[in-house]
């Protein structure tokens, strides 16, 4: 009975491992339709609830974003592997002294998240999004990755994706988001439900202020394809 209930559980494991390699490789060419995080918005929205999300290439998305998020977001996201170890350190040292949570989740394992996984905090997700950042650092492309990204991140109430946000926030197209705009959207991210992009509050104002400061010092952005994993890029 014990040796059947090995061999099941064995299947599954194969099954669950041969099914994710192929649902992260779907989704290494096909855009995301939709994320378990907007079932869950719509579920938890009300009958006049709408879900924004229309899904454009990294091409039509201003660079300026670009480098707005990993300024904001995720700083050695062109060199770290998926995970970075002195932002977590960092935060699991502020944790212990502070009473609000700080995360030290890359653009990867929040990508990990968004696209395959749902938001609750528990260490069986947290295992499961540490296994799916391997995944897509493995079989994608830094620029696959900032792509899924940028395509599927909530960016105010309703709304995910690049291109739905500037359309909501700033009535135009991703691609033709000025420098303030794209920070002021990437300001709102720790919580965009919350948060205003336009108008923007003070803390938004603030914090765009201090996006666009790291934006000059990172300099002119080029996001390339990597040759060698490591190699720190510019990005255009």
């Amino acid at each position: 009975m014990i040796k059947k209930l090995f061999k099941f559980i064995f299947k599954l494991f194969l099954w669950f491992i041969g099914l994710s390699v192929l649902w992260v490789l779907l989704y290494k060419f096909v855009p995301v339709p939709y994320t378990p995080l907007m079932a869950i918005r719509s579920l938890e929205g009300d009958k006049n609830y709408e879900t924004r999300h229309d899904w454009v290439p990294i091409e039509d998305i201003s660079p300026y974003l670009q480098l707005a998020v990993i300024s904001a977001e995720d700083q050695t996201f062109l060199s770290h592997s998926g995970f970075d170890r002195k932002a977590i350190e960092k935060a699991i040292k502020y944790n212990e002294k502070g009473k609000k949570v700080r995360g030290g989740s890359t653009i990867s394992q929040q990508t990990a998240k968004n696209v395959f996984l749902w938001p609750q905090r528990s260490w069986f997700r947290k295992g499961m999004e540490v296994y799916f950042t391997f995944l897509i650092e493995t079989l994608w492309s830094k620029e696959r990755i900032l792509e899924v990204y940028l395509n599927s991140i909530e960016m105010g109430d309703g709304v995910f994706g690049a291109e739905a946000a500037s359309q909501y926030w700033f009535h135009k197209s991703a691609k033709n988001l000025r420098i303030e705009n794209a920070a002021a959207i990437a300001a709102i991210l720790p919580s965009p439900i919350r948060y205003s992009a336009n108008p923007p509050g003070s803390y938004v104002a603030r914090r765009t202020q201090w996006i666009m400061k790291q934006m000059l010092y990172y300099g002119p952005f080029t996001l390339e394809k990597q040759e060698n994993k490591g190699d720190k890029k510019k990005v255009k």
